[in-house]
Protein backbone atom coordinates (compact mmCIF):
# COMPACT_ATOMS: atom_id res chain seq x y z
CA UNK A 1 0.00 0.00 0.00
CA UNK A 2 1.29 3.71 -0.61
CA UNK A 3 1.79 5.87 1.77
CA UNK A 4 2.51 9.67 1.01
CA UNK A 5 4.05 11.35 3.97
CA UNK A 6 3.09 15.33 3.62
CA UNK A 7 5.53 15.66 6.24
CA UNK A 8 8.21 14.75 3.29
CA UNK A 9 6.16 14.62 0.17
CA UNK A 10 4.73 17.30 -1.95
CA UNK A 11 0.56 17.62 -1.82
CA UNK A 12 0.83 17.96 -5.41
CA UNK A 13 3.00 14.79 -6.20
CA UNK A 14 -0.51 12.70 -3.77
CA UNK A 15 -2.59 14.09 -5.73
CA UNK A 16 -1.09 13.36 -9.19
CA UNK A 17 -0.65 9.77 -8.13
CA UNK A 18 -4.30 9.47 -7.02
CA UNK A 19 -5.51 10.92 -10.83
CA UNK A 20 -3.18 8.73 -12.58
CA UNK A 21 -5.05 5.93 -11.43
CA UNK A 22 -6.91 3.34 -14.18
CA UNK A 23 -10.99 4.00 -13.35
CA UNK A 24 -11.54 0.62 -14.31
CA UNK A 25 -8.83 -0.68 -12.22
CA UNK A 26 -9.13 -2.71 -9.14
CA UNK A 27 -9.48 -1.14 -5.74
CA UNK A 28 -6.09 0.19 -4.36
CA UNK A 29 -5.62 1.90 -1.12
CA UNK A 30 -3.79 5.03 -0.42
CA UNK A 31 -2.54 5.87 3.01
CA UNK A 32 -1.86 9.79 3.83
CA UNK A 33 0.09 10.53 6.85
CA UNK A 34 0.68 14.57 8.57
CA UNK A 35 -1.91 16.25 6.63
CA UNK A 36 -1.11 18.81 9.36
CA UNK A 37 -4.59 20.86 7.96
CA UNK A 38 -3.29 20.91 4.40
CA UNK A 39 -6.18 22.20 2.04
CA UNK A 40 -7.36 20.38 -1.03
CA UNK A 41 -6.26 16.83 -0.13
CA UNK A 42 -7.21 14.03 -2.37
CA UNK A 43 -9.08 15.73 -4.31
CA UNK A 44 -10.77 14.65 -7.57
CA UNK A 45 -10.11 11.62 -7.78
CA UNK A 46 -12.19 9.42 -10.69
CA UNK A 47 -10.71 6.00 -9.64
CA UNK A 48 -12.05 3.12 -7.24
CA UNK A 49 -9.53 3.37 -4.78
CA UNK A 50 -9.39 3.66 -0.82
CA UNK A 51 -8.01 6.84 0.70
CA UNK A 52 -7.16 6.76 4.34
CA UNK A 53 -6.09 10.09 6.15
CA UNK A 54 -4.53 10.23 9.01
CA UNK A 55 -5.20 13.66 10.38
CA UNK A 56 -7.16 16.33 9.81
CA UNK A 57 -7.05 18.39 6.34
CA UNK A 58 -7.90 21.94 5.60
CA UNK A 59 -10.65 23.28 2.81
CA UNK A 60 -12.08 21.32 -0.13
CA UNK A 61 -10.79 17.87 0.55
CA UNK A 62 -12.43 14.86 -1.43
CA UNK A 63 -13.71 17.42 -3.63
CA UNK A 64 -15.06 16.29 -7.00
CA UNK A 65 -15.04 12.62 -5.59
CA UNK A 66 -15.82 10.37 -7.83
CA UNK A 67 -16.34 6.56 -6.89
CA UNK A 68 -12.95 6.39 -4.78
CA UNK A 69 -13.86 5.96 -0.90
CA UNK A 70 -12.35 8.55 1.47
CA UNK A 71 -11.83 8.26 5.19
CA UNK A 72 -10.68 11.54 6.80
CA UNK A 73 -8.94 10.30 11.00
CA UNK A 74 -9.52 13.67 12.11
CA UNK A 75 -11.62 17.24 11.74
CA UNK A 76 -12.46 18.80 8.26
CA UNK A 77 -11.98 22.34 7.31
CA UNK A 78 -14.86 24.21 4.74
CA UNK A 79 -16.50 22.38 1.61
CA UNK A 80 -14.75 18.67 2.23
CA UNK A 81 -16.39 16.59 -0.39
CA UNK A 82 -17.95 19.87 -2.34
CA UNK A 83 -19.27 19.19 -5.59
CA UNK A 84 -18.74 15.11 -5.26
CA UNK A 85 -20.24 12.67 -7.83
CA UNK A 86 -20.10 9.08 -6.14
CA UNK A 87 -18.56 7.39 -3.38
CA UNK A 88 -17.93 7.74 0.17
CA UNK A 89 -16.42 10.18 1.77
CA UNK A 90 -16.41 9.62 6.05
CA UNK A 91 -14.95 12.07 8.32
CA UNK A 92 -14.60 10.64 12.26
CA UNK A 93 -14.66 14.01 13.36
CA UNK A 94 -16.21 17.52 12.92
CA UNK A 95 -16.45 19.54 9.48
CA UNK A 96 -16.66 22.82 8.87
CA UNK A 97 -18.99 24.77 7.12
CA UNK A 98 -20.58 24.13 3.86
CA UNK A 99 -20.09 20.63 4.02
CA UNK A 100 -21.29 18.37 0.87
CA UNK A 101 -22.18 21.61 -0.88
CA UNK A 102 -23.50 21.16 -3.86
CA UNK A 103 -22.57 17.53 -4.84
CA UNK A 104 -24.23 15.43 -7.11
CA UNK A 105 -24.37 11.61 -5.55
CA UNK A 106 -22.43 9.63 -3.41
CA UNK A 107 -22.55 9.87 0.83
CA UNK A 108 -21.05 11.72 3.24
CA UNK A 109 -20.53 10.38 6.59
CA UNK A 110 -19.93 13.11 9.53
CA UNK A 111 -18.82 11.36 12.42
CA UNK A 112 -19.00 14.60 14.78
CA UNK A 113 -20.63 18.10 14.16
CA UNK A 114 -20.98 19.78 11.26
CA UNK A 115 -20.84 23.76 10.86
CA UNK A 116 -23.09 26.16 9.21
CA UNK A 117 -24.71 25.68 5.28
CA UNK A 118 -24.14 21.47 5.52
CA UNK A 119 -25.63 20.44 2.18
CA UNK A 120 -26.45 24.02 0.95
CA UNK A 121 -27.46 23.57 -2.89
CA UNK A 122 -27.08 20.05 -2.57
CA UNK A 123 -28.17 18.37 -5.90
CA UNK A 124 -28.57 14.46 -5.26
CA UNK A 125 -25.64 13.39 -2.43
CA UNK A 126 -26.41 11.69 1.17
CA UNK A 127 -25.36 13.23 3.79
CA UNK A 128 -25.59 12.05 7.10
CA UNK A 129 -24.16 13.81 10.46
CA UNK A 130 -23.94 12.13 13.47
CA UNK A 131 -23.94 15.35 15.32
CA UNK A 132 -25.54 18.86 15.40
CA UNK A 133 -25.69 20.99 12.33
CA UNK A 134 -25.78 24.43 12.02
CA UNK A 135 -27.20 27.73 10.72
CA UNK A 136 -28.77 27.74 7.28
CA UNK A 137 -28.18 24.15 6.53
CA UNK A 138 -29.47 22.73 3.38
CA UNK A 139 -29.75 26.22 1.86
CA UNK A 140 -31.38 26.12 -1.83
CA UNK A 141 -30.92 21.95 -1.46
CA UNK A 142 -32.50 20.80 -4.85
CA UNK A 143 -32.27 16.69 -4.47
CA UNK A 144 -30.62 13.72 -2.28
CA UNK A 145 -30.93 13.56 1.63
CA UNK A 146 -29.94 15.14 4.63
CA UNK A 147 -29.54 12.89 7.81
CA UNK A 148 -28.97 14.72 11.37
CA UNK A 149 -28.67 12.57 14.55
CA UNK A 150 -28.57 15.56 16.37
CA UNK A 151 -30.15 19.24 16.69
CA UNK A 152 -30.11 21.94 13.30
CA UNK A 153 -29.52 25.41 13.65
CA UNK A 154 -31.51 28.06 12.53
CA UNK A 155 -33.11 28.22 9.06
CA UNK A 156 -33.23 24.78 8.05
CA UNK A 157 -34.04 24.15 4.33
CA UNK A 158 -34.52 27.93 3.57
CA UNK A 159 -35.27 27.84 0.04
CA UNK A 160 -35.50 24.07 -0.53
CA UNK A 161 -35.79 22.43 -3.29
CA UNK A 162 -36.72 18.59 -3.70
CA UNK A 163 -34.12 17.25 -1.33
CA UNK A 164 -35.35 15.84 1.68
CA UNK A 165 -33.85 16.46 5.24
CA UNK A 166 -35.05 14.14 8.57
CA UNK A 167 -33.72 15.58 11.92
CA UNK A 168 -33.85 13.44 15.25
CA UNK A 169 -33.34 16.20 17.67
CA UNK A 170 -34.46 19.73 17.62
CA UNK A 171 -34.61 22.49 15.22
CA UNK A 172 -33.93 25.99 16.03
CA UNK A 173 -36.03 27.17 13.18
CA UNK A 174 -36.91 26.28 9.80
CA UNK A 175 -35.90 28.50 6.43
CA UNK A 176 -38.31 29.98 4.34
CA UNK A 177 -40.66 27.22 2.31
CA UNK A 178 -39.75 24.37 4.66
CA UNK A 179 -42.23 22.79 6.60
CA UNK A 180 -42.26 19.39 8.48
CA UNK A 181 -43.86 16.68 6.57
CA UNK A 182 -45.51 13.52 7.16
CA UNK A 183 -43.42 10.73 7.66
CA UNK A 184 -44.45 7.66 4.77
CA UNK A 185 -43.79 3.85 4.37
CA UNK A 186 -41.15 5.06 1.85
CA UNK A 187 -39.54 7.66 4.03
CA UNK A 188 -39.19 5.25 6.34
CA UNK A 189 -37.17 2.85 3.83
CA UNK A 190 -35.26 5.14 2.30
CA UNK A 191 -33.82 6.75 6.09
CA UNK A 192 -33.55 2.61 7.17
CA UNK A 193 -31.00 2.40 4.53
CA UNK A 194 -29.35 5.69 4.53
CA UNK A 195 -28.62 5.03 8.91
CA UNK A 196 -27.05 1.32 7.69
CA UNK A 197 -24.98 2.66 4.90
CA UNK A 198 -23.56 4.67 7.29
CA UNK A 199 -22.86 2.19 10.10
CA UNK A 200 -25.48 3.10 12.40
CA UNK A 201 -27.55 0.30 13.86
CA UNK A 202 -28.63 1.86 17.08
CA UNK A 203 -30.96 4.55 16.06
CA UNK A 204 -34.02 3.74 14.49
CA UNK A 205 -36.15 5.78 11.72
CA UNK A 206 -38.82 6.88 13.22
CA UNK A 207 -37.41 8.20 15.48
CA UNK A 208 -37.01 11.43 12.95
CA UNK A 209 -38.76 14.40 11.87
CA UNK A 210 -39.14 14.68 7.67
CA UNK A 211 -38.70 18.54 6.33
CA UNK A 212 -39.07 19.63 2.97
CA UNK A 213 -40.22 22.05 0.60
CA UNK A 214 -43.67 23.83 0.77
CA UNK A 215 -43.18 24.76 -2.64
CA UNK A 216 -44.24 27.62 -2.15
CA UNK A 217 -41.27 29.88 -3.63
CA UNK A 218 -41.18 27.90 -7.52
CA UNK A 219 -42.22 30.66 -9.18
CA UNK A 220 -41.95 34.63 -7.78
CA UNK A 221 -45.31 35.70 -6.63
CA UNK A 222 -45.90 39.67 -4.95
CA UNK A 223 -47.61 38.08 -1.89
CA UNK A 224 -44.62 35.83 -0.91
CA UNK A 225 -42.33 38.66 -1.38
CA UNK A 226 -41.34 38.95 2.35
CA UNK A 227 -39.94 35.13 2.23
CA UNK A 228 -37.61 35.99 -0.22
Amino acid sequence: MPVFDLATTELRDLNASLHALDKDGGNEEFEVTNPRGAHAVAVGIDAPVDVQIKGSVGYYCAGMNETANITVHGNAGPGVAENMMSGKVVIKGDASQYAGATAHGGLLVIEGNASSRCGISMKGIDIVVKGNIGHMSAFMAQSGNLVVLGDAGDALGDSLYEARLFVRGTVKSLGADCIKKDMRPEHIEILAKLLSDAGITDVKPEEFTRYGSARQLYNFNIDNADAY
